[in-house]
């Protein structure tokens, strides 16, 4: 496969009627849809950053720039829009652009366009990469994760 379109919109973004129930983003791809379920409750900065770029329409003609067969398919960098770019990977949302997570306020990216990091926070939960799930991608150092996600094929 190679890369392939990938778009989330305003309108294919779903929060459910329940506040008990997580909500949804239906991804569509030109290889059909699937529905990723985002742990607000768990992963609040992660999931409500992904919520806000979707929201916007960030993610809106980005293919998946890497796919790994049997690992990941990984999507989110705004290089990507172009298949072809040899920068697909590196790219993050607009530097300082923020965004609103309900419970903790507005949520400032840093000057590089990345979040912060939740996973060192006391009380974090070890959320493992099992089949299916979504994760922030980063590039291997703290507070660089940003825009890009990848769907785990396998644990």
């Amino acid at each position: 496969i190679n890369a392939e379109y990938m778009g989330i919109s305003n309108r294919t973004f779903e929060p459910n009627a329940s506040m008990t129930t997580r909500p949804t983003a239906v991804c569509r791809t030109s290889l059909g849809n699937f529905t990723v379920e985002l742990f607000t409750d768990q992963m609040p900065i992660t999931a409500w950053n992904f919520i806000g770029l979707a929201r916007s329409g960030f993610y809106d003609g980005i293919h998946f720039h890497r796919i790994i067969d049997g690992f990941i398919i990984q999507f989110g960098c705004p290089f990507a829009r172009d298949p072809y770019c040899r920068k697909a990977g590196t790219g993050r949302p607009e530097p300082r652009s923020s965004y609103i997570c309900p419970g903790r306020g507005e949520i400032r990216r840093s000057d590089t366009g990345c979040i912060p990091d939740e996973f060192v926070e006391p009380n974090c939960p070890r959320i493992s990469n099992e089949l299916g799930t979504l994760s922030m991608a980063n590039m291997a150092f703290a507070e660089s994760g940003g825009s890009p996600f990848f769907v785990n094929l396998a644990h």
